[in-house]
């Protein structure tokens, strides 16, 4: 196991822990599972922890459970954003994961598609309408013109597939606008590419094994990611030694490019069968449920889902919070 992934603090040294879920996005339901899940395993573990869900009175839940240290179980909107780590960062209390800038950046995913294109990292190409702009049957040929035949639509800042349509008609594509401009102000519109989908883990600046997905759905949407029982994982993944060390490397890049520290997943989509990889986006706050991605790649490494939760709450160190 790599060194980097040696756990050396006490219960005690962590404090009162507070595992922030639940909250008001979209992707509500997910994050009570992740923040269960991490409270039980850190229950586990010894360490002085309460659950708070950030749908009721944030400040005040933290302030009479006098909470000293936070791990951020928050997926979408006001957890995944920099919104809830600009809050907990203004009242000195250090919390996992990423900073204000790395999550916010990370988040959108038209600015991180910009910043892909800038450093030369192999995206899918790309284009956005805003809300309330005029999108007609003529400026949807006209896209389909650049970047088809098929389509991938999405809210520019949502997680979990939330929002995502698969289009192939100028009809299907100004219905999935207005279904993506009902989570978020922009739509992206990104060519689709044929092939498999592959996530590298990040903890504490290691690359964890990729894993590929497959499911039998139309694309891996909320339903194969959640709710199906039919989407089958792979790790190892059936990429070559090389292959692996290509993707991991990437990983690693695009994780610095966007300002993300600590703990999270990148995700990508290899062209055809042997073509190059292209990055999807990056996710600073994944699902942690004992059967999320991220503990899938931890086991591979031989990594229990209690020791990844105490590495992940041990990024709360590092992440330049007032103490």
């Amino acid at each position: 196991m790599n060194e980097k992934l040696n756990l050396t603090r006490k219960a005690e040294d962590y404090g009162r822990v507070a595992v922030l879920c639940g909250g008001c996005s979209a992707e509500r339901e997910v994050s009570l599972s992740s923040g269960q899940a991490i409270y039980l395993a850190l229950t586990a573990a010894g360490v002085d922890v309460v659950k708070i869900d950030t749908q009721k009175d944030l400040y005040q839940s933290l302030s009479e459970q006098k909470i000293t240290r936070a791990f951020i179980a928050l997926h979408g909107r006001d957890g995944e954003d920099g919104v809830v780590q600009g809050f907990l960062q203004v009242l000195g209390i250090p919390f996992t994961g990423s900073n204000v800038s790395g999550a916010s950046v990370s988040m959108n995913k038209l600015l991180s598609k910009r910043l892909f294109q800038q450093a030369e990292i192999a995206t899918a190409q790309f284009s956005a309408i805003r809300k309330n702009e005029p999108f007609d049957q003529d400026a949807a040929r006209l896209i389909f013109a650049r970047l088809g035949p098929v389509l991938f639509v999405k809210p520019v800042n949502e997680g979990s597939s939330v929002g995502m349509s698969k289009v192939r008609t100028p009809d299907e594509l100004i219905t999935a606008v207005k279904l993506a401009h009902q989570f978020d102000d922009y739509a992206l519109i990104e060519s689709f590419i044929s092939g498999k989908e592959y996530t590298v883990s990040i903890l504490k600046g290691v690359a964890l094994p990729s894993i590929s997905m497959q499911t039998p759905r139309d694309f891996y949407d909320y339903e194969a990611k959640y709710q199906a029982n039919t989407t089958e994982y792979f790790c190892p993944s059936g990429l070559s030694d090389g292959e692996e060390a290509f993707l991991s490397q990437l990983a690693l890049r695009v994780f610095e490019l966007l300002g993300c520290q600590g703990w999270g997943r990148v995700d990508f989509i290899r062209d055809g069968i042997d073509g190059e990889f292209l990055i999807l986006e990056a996710n600073t706050v994944p699902g942690m449920t004992e059967t999320s991605l991220v503990p899938k790649a931890a086991n591979a490494v031989g990594v229990s889902f209690k020791d990844l939760v105490l590495h992940i709450l041990d990024t709360s160190f590092d992440n330049g919070a007032r103490i």
